[in-house]
């Protein structure tokens, strides 16, 4: 059994690769909600979207986010009628959220809706949210305190970054099987994603960290950051906030308390970090090839792990 905490894009492609590696009865994609946010009065989870629509095989492949072959029709009207349009919906992605929407407002669980969302678009891939409780990632910034979107779409990361918060992550509760599917599985795999903003906000939940430490599954990181910078986003500013080297070290930083390999691109071979097993291999998932050949060396390079504990 394999279980995956992950954000958006490339934690996206790294389950997409594992699924085609791991039946997926024994595949399960806890995903980062504290991205979310209402946008034109529907419910948007931007991360779930993506793992989802990358395991449905309709995630845009240009932009890595977003449904493929959308157009831009609605967005194009609601800015011509004044609304904000920072934030781009498409056309097709808009169902999405208009069907979650329609769904959470009749009284079901994100959890719940998702699950529904899944078996409508023929994902088998066992996928949860953190939580069904709201909880937001503020980011505090040299321009004032604003939700991760605003950070990240509307002002492209750009705002100097003082801290980041989980507003009401300590209130929360994880969704229904979320500890369960840490606890039971063979190898918990950390994708590459920002370690603050997309695996933060999931660690923050009560109890997450805490089945982290304790599950006898090997628990292995893919790195974010190649060649000391990060492959996509703010993931390297965020460490840098954290007082985290911006490099695979960082990450095994990032995860002292449970983690027992980091993957890391080439690139970065001869990193080293007190108490940490690197392993190295291509990170950079630029086509299916690169996203199956990283899934198969991640399996492999936790099974060698495990042995080596022996």
């Amino acid at each position: 059994m394999i279980t995956v905490l992950s954000g958006g894009t490339g934690g996206a492609k790294f389950v997409w690769g594992l699924a085609q590696v791991v039946p997926a009865d024994q595949l399960t994609v806890i995903v980062n909600t504290g991205d979310d946010l209402t946008w034109w009065g529907l419910h948007v989870s931007p991360d779930l979207d993506s793992v989802m629509y990358a395991l449905a095989g309709k995630l845009s492949p240009e932009r890595g986010w977003g449904y493929a072959e959308d157009s831009f029709r609605c967005l194009e009207r609601m800015k011509s009628l004044g609304a904000p349009s920072w934030f781009q919906l498409g056309d097709l992605d808009l169902a999405t959220h208009l069907r979650r929407s329609e769904m959470l407002r009749a009284g079901m669980l994100l959890s719940e809706a998702t699950a529904e969302l899944c078996k409508q678009m023929g994902v088998k891939v066992h996928l949860l949210p953190m939580t069904d409780d709201s909880v937001e990632t503020r980011v505090i910034t040299a321009e004032g305190d604003m939700g991760f979107q605003e950070y990240f779409v509307r002002d492209r990361f750009q705002p100097d970054v003082f801290a980041v918060k989980f507003r009401n992550a300590e209130k929360a509760r994880t969704a229904p099987g979320v500890l369960e599917a840490i606890t039971r599985a063979d190898v918990v795999f950390i994708g590459p994603s920002n370690p603050v903003t997309s695996i933060g906000p999931i660690l923050a939940i009560p109890g997450v960290r805490d089945v982290l430490k304790s599950t006898t599954a090997q628990v292995a990181a893919i790195s974010p950051i190649v060649g000391g910078a990060a492959v996509s986003g703010p993931a390297g500013k965020m460490m840098a906030m954290r007082k985290w080297q911006v490099s695979p070290a960082g990450i095994a930083e990032a995860y002292r308390d449970f983690i027992d390999v980091v993957i890391a691109d080439e690139q970065d071979r001869g990193v080293r970090a007190d108490g940490a097993r690197f392993e190295f291999t291509n990170t950079l998932m630029k086509s299916d090839d690169d996203r199956v050949s990283l899934a198969r060396f991640a399996l492999s390079a936790v099974s060698a792990a495990r042995e080596a504990a022996r």
